[in-house]
């Protein structure tokens, strides 16, 4: 069925600095659920003309007008999120990077390995990130195909966009749990078998995949050079031009990890040269976190097509530090966000956000600070140690994140012939936020039958970011499908 939405529209353009605001708009959503056509100043008393002029009868369609209060926007996306990590969420934040891995999440991820485990987990893991407003995630399972397989199916079946990869991790080090993989041909060999249930789950109308595989060698020191080399042929036997393999893995998140690998791959300048030595690092990788890299690894990562996942929650949880999105984004490099949990300690893109908006501000005003002391900027370009604006933080969260995944021409934004990938936001009072202060019809009578316009819709978007939560999220729409939000 045709779904009409008239009412107010936010979504961020290809500039960054810039989103559109349009109160009085009209979005056509089709069949198959994509974006037909939309009108950005449509007065209410021209609803009806402009259906008929477009083609459009009101039978057999459904209408739906937004309240005062309610705006739509796109859905976020996460770039970096491991769903076997998620009942460790908000515990080992005294840790720091390799010792809270051996403490808290291998034995955790461990348990998918049993039985039944994943079947119990992941239903509510991908229930509760879709009601965060997540229309896309790049998920990370556990070493484990079948487990892995379990999540990808969940998934599909609520209708989530999604990458899903198993950890390639095959390396064992001196104090390591039993948390590796037998053999890096047994890695392999599980991922193809993980490859293909996905490429045989269900697709929207015109054959798109919903799920998409991922190739998810975990981090450099989770793999041995054996298996590097097995994962570089596989990337080479599986690429497509049209469509890039699709490949996520950490790199410089903590400086210990950092100065280990570059121990043990002693033949390469950085950490970005040694995904690049096995041919990893290429349009379609997501590189999550990023905190510690050099300018040379930038210009690198910018000029391989790739993308990094700021993860700025996890990044300050764990004690790794911050990184520099500004000077990511002078060197063209593709960012999004991720929550990384559970190193992040929530599962709402709207904790991200506002991690994000802090770490700017930080890096601003330790900038500030070092040209009173007329000490040198850390770098004097365009956006770094600039403060993220509004407009900034949006783009990241959605547009920003489809650009990472490849996925800019089908999702990121409300626009014509994209995905309806949309999250129906309320900022009213009766939502039951406290922390927003929204529109209440009992306080705002006088506003109750007219439109808010663009300053009023800007504050209540800032609002939201800042202050909302889950219970502002009231639809969650992917493809132009309802799958979830406090009105599904």
């Amino acid at each position: 069925m045709t779904i009409v939405f008239y009412g107010p529209v936010i979504s961020p353009t290809n500039d960054y600095d810039e989103y559109t605001v349009d109160p009085r708009c009209l979005l056509v959503v089709s069949d198959e659920g994509t974006i037909e056509w939309l009108d950005r100043d449509v007065q209410d008393s021209m609803v009806q003309q402009r259906l008929f002029e477009g083609g459009l009868s009101t039978d057999g369609i459904e209408i739906i007008t937004l309240k005062n209060g309610e705006f739509l926007i796109p859905g976020f996306i996460d770039t970096h999120i491991h769903a076997c990590q998620v009942p460790n969420m908000g515990i080992g934040g005294d840790k720091e990077l390799l010792s809270w891995l051996r403490d808290y999440t291998f034995p955790l991820e461990t348990q998918f390995g049993s039985p039944g485990f994943a079947e119990r987990i992941y239903p509510d893991v991908v229930r509760r990130i879709i009601e965060s407003g997540t229309t896309t995630a790049c998920y990370y399972g556990s070493l484990h195909s079948d487990a892995t397989k379990t999540l990808a199916t969940i998934i599909n079946n609520k209708g989530q966009r999604a990458f899903v990869g198993k950890c390639n991790m095959d390396h064992k080090s001196d104090g390591d749990s039993e948390y590796h993989e037998k053999s890096a041909q047994d890695s392999i060999d599980d991922t193809k078998a993980l490859f293909k249930h996905i490429h045989h789950l269900r697709k929207s109308a015109d054959g798109t995949p919903f799920v998409y595989p991922i190739l998810t060698p975990r981090f450099a020191l989770s793999c041995t050079e054996h298996l590097l080399e097995l994962l570089k042929r596989f990337v080479e036997e599986n690429d497509n031009p049209s469509r890039p393999l699709a490949i996520q893995t950490h790199i410089s998140e903590n400086m210990e990890e950092v100065e280990e690998t570059l121990q043990i791959f002693k033949d390469c300048s950085s950490y970005a040269a040694v995904y690049q030595k096995y041919g990893l690092l290429r349009r379609g990788t997501i590189l999550g976190h990023g905190v510690y890299l050099t300018d040379d690894e930038m210009t690198l990562i910018a000029k391989q097509g790739a993308g990094v996942a700021h993860c700025p929650t996890s990044n300050f949880y764990l004690s790794s530090g911050m990184a520099q999105v500004g000077k990511l984004l002078d060197h063209d490099v593709k960012v999004g966000l991720g929550t990384d949990v559970s190193g992040g300690y929530s599962l709402s893109m709207l904790t991200t956000i506002r991690n994000a908006s802090n770490v700017s501000k930080m890096l601003f005003v330790n900038a500030q600070a070092a040209e009173r002391r007329g000490e040198q900027r850390f770098h004097a370009g365009k956006r770094a140690n600039r403060k993220l604006t509004v407009a900034n933080l949006l783009h990241l969260a959605t547009l920003g994140g489809a650009k990472v995944c490849n996925l800019e021409k089908q999702i990121g934004s409300l626009d014509e012939g994209k995905a309806f990938d949309a999250l129906l936001v309320s900022v009213r009072d009766e939502t039951g936020n406290p922390a927003v202060w929204g529109y209440n019809p009992h306080r705002d009578s006088h506003n109750a039958n007219t439109l808010p316009d663009k300053k009023t819709l800007r504050i209540w978007l800032e609002r939201f970011l800042f202050c909302g939560d889950d219970r502002n999220i009231r639809k969650v729409f992917v493809q132009g499908r309802l799958i979830g939000g406090k009105e599904a």
